[in-house]
């Protein structure tokens, strides 16, 4: 399956998740994305520093703080560890999930449920962390 392919099918075919891309594990390049839906290089080196940062002594990442922006808007961060990132912006929120060699940044609009959209981003990168990605 092509990378396009998981961005239109597996995360936004399942309508739990309206914009999605999918960028390398270090933020430099763009391997599939929705139509209209632009994460800035600015943007994504936020994400790829929030992953790397190790949190204080009580675990807490610079980024719980901050926020994180997202296609141009800021969210806050309501959930960071090494594998996942979730933001929230009243109704509507993000899902950003790091694989080996990926990273899946998604957003999901009111109607969603939040969880829905989570399990549909996580399965996807629970299967390609199965299969050497």
């Amino acid at each position: 399956m092509s990378w396009q392919a998981y961005v239109d099918t597996s995360l936004v075919g399942t309508g739990y998740v309206d914009k999605a891309a999918i960028f390398n594990s270090e933020g430099t390049s763009v391997w599939a994305s929705s139509p209209g839906f632009t994460v800035a290089p600015a943007e994504i080196k936020e994400v790829v520093t929030a992953f790397k940062d190790k949190g204080d002594a009580q675990g807490i990442k610079q980024v719980q703080s901050s926020g994180l922006h997202v296609a141009g808007e800021r969210f806050v961060v309501i959930k960071a560890d090494d594998r996942s990132l979730y933001g929230k912006k009243g109704r509507e929120g993000i899902v950003i999930v790091k694989t080996q060699q990926a990273i899946l940044v998604t957003h999901y609009p009111e109607s969603v449920q939040p969880g829905s959209a989570t399990n549909t981003v996580e399965q996807l990168a629970d299967y390609l962390i199965g299969v050497g990605y």
